[in-house]
């Protein structure tokens, strides 16, 4: 018996499991006549497995908060396109052609929302950390409302104009106007690198302008006023707000900046849409979907609080890349958009200046290398022996669907249209 217990311990580098452990302890009735030193591996091992059981305990909370980030972002990605194909389909397909009022709908529908959370839930407990005065909010929160309701207002418009993937296209100019808008208010010292890596996007974004078919200089214009809005509005915060210590999260900046904008929203309206505004008009979209695209549009907004700190900031971007690809791809299957290959070769480039102005160049090769090392221990762990059939699908189907997306683009702008140079989907998938 002690040889066998030194046997034990001589292997500890794989150590039996609990159970295991107990059942062969209690077999042999010679062990209770054991001496005191020889009941020393025993007590070792006894230790040795508490501690693999804590070890394996903590695996499974990291593997469990790993599985609660990978929801929130699919959520927040499956919120964020479901908004954005929402108002496309309410304001182009249905013809409710009031963008400035949807978005005032929006924003009152926010404002009892919010009131609702505050006096319900502990979602907006941190609005309290928030000492403002009203001078202060005067000072911060009224001029941010009106840059961010300009934003709002160019936003849904510019759905009357262009298209959803010209629309993600253009949209991928957005850190220019922020890097211009911050060098403008010196919150940041200009640089010919930075300048140099706008300049690229730049580049990419005019190519896919000029590649449009149905471009609309209505429509760009008010693209590119909702860009300069939007960046207007992210450095009044940082200049405003965090540096008074007024820091907040998408829900609390919606339960402050949203009455303003619906208030600025309503004064927009009164002389361009509501002349003409009949309640036949909701009534022939449904109040129901104008609840439901309210509701749909508020949730984002809570997606987005709890996807905050459970995530890294690369993370984030390249999910924001990720999500602007696919909502481009489940647009052209829905409205069977027509695209061109200079606009897939100008949006490509966009996009790799965009990637490198957001993660710079080392951690472009560091992910890079990461992603390969990731992709071949995938493939060799689903030849590995051992291993349950389901598990192995799953994993081939993880791999096989990274794959299969990253392609997807590629193979939908490959199915030319005739001698227009538009890229469409095959005849038989229909028309709108």
């Amino acid at each position: 018996m002690a040889s066998r217990t030194a046997l034990v311990v001589n292997k500890s580098p794989r150590l039996p499991s609990v159970s295991s452990y107990s059942s062969s302890t209690n077999a042999p009735t010679a062990a209770t006549n054991m001496s005191a030193p020889d009941d020393a591996p025993s007590s070792f091992l006894m230790e040795e497995d508490a501690d693999v059981v804590m070890a394996r305990s903590k695996r499974e909370q990291t593997s469990a908060r790993s599985l609660n980030t990978a929801f929130y972002i699919l959520l927040w990605i499956f919120m964020s396109n479901c908004t954005i194909l929402f108002n496309k389909w309410l304001i182009d397909t249905k013809g409710f052609r009031f963008p400035i009022l949807l978005t005032c709908w929006h924003l009152v529908y926010a404002t009892i929302a919010t009131q609702i959370l505050a006096r319900t839930t502990t979602l907006l407990d941190s609005r309290k950390k928030i000492s403002l005065t009203p001078r202060l909010y005067c000072r911060t929160i009224l001029p941010i409302g009106i840059f961010y309701s300009g934003s709002l207002v160019c936003s849904n418009v510019v759905y009357l104009y262009l298209s959803v993937p010209f629309i993600q296209m253009l949209k991928a100019a957005a850190p220019v106007a922020v890097l211009f808008t911050s060098w403008a208010w010196k919150v940041a010292e200009p640089n010919l690198a930075s300048f140099l890596n706008v300049l690229w996007i730049v580049a990419g974004v005019a190519l896919a302008s000029v590649g449009e078919i149905h471009f609309s200089l209505i429509g760009f214009l008010y693209q590119m006023g909702g860009i300069v809005f939007e960046a207007i509005r992210i450095i009044m915060i940082q200049v405003l707000l965090s540096g008074d210590g007024m820091k907040m999260d998408p829900l609390v900046g919606l339960y402050y900046f949203a009455p303003v904008c619906a208030i600025m929203n309503l004064l927009v309206a009164l002389p361009s849409e509501l002349p003409n505004f009949t309640w036949a008009a909701a009534s022939a979209v449904g109040f129901d979907m104008l609840l439901l695209n309210a509701s749909i549009a508020f949730l984002l907004n809570v997606t987005s609080v709890f996807l905050i700190g459970r995530t890294s900031g690369l993370v984030m971007t390249l999910t924001g890349i990720f999500k602007n690809i696919l909502l481009i791809l489940v647009s052209i299957l829905i409205w069977n958009t027509k695209i061109t290959f200079m606009q897939t070769i100008g949006y490509a480039i966009a996009l790799a200046g965009l990637t490198y102005y957001s993660l710079g160049y080392d951690q472009i090769v560091k992910l890079a290398r990461m992603s390969a090392l990731w992709a071949k221990t995938m493939w060799n762990s689903t030849s590995a022996r051992g291993r349950s059939s389901s598990a192995l699908s799953t994993r081939r189907c993880i791999l096989m669907t990274a794959l299969i997306l990253g392609g997807l683009f590629v193979f939908v702008s490959a199915l030319r249209s005739g001698d227009s140079g538009a890229l469409r989907l095959p005849a038989w998938f229909g028309t709108e």
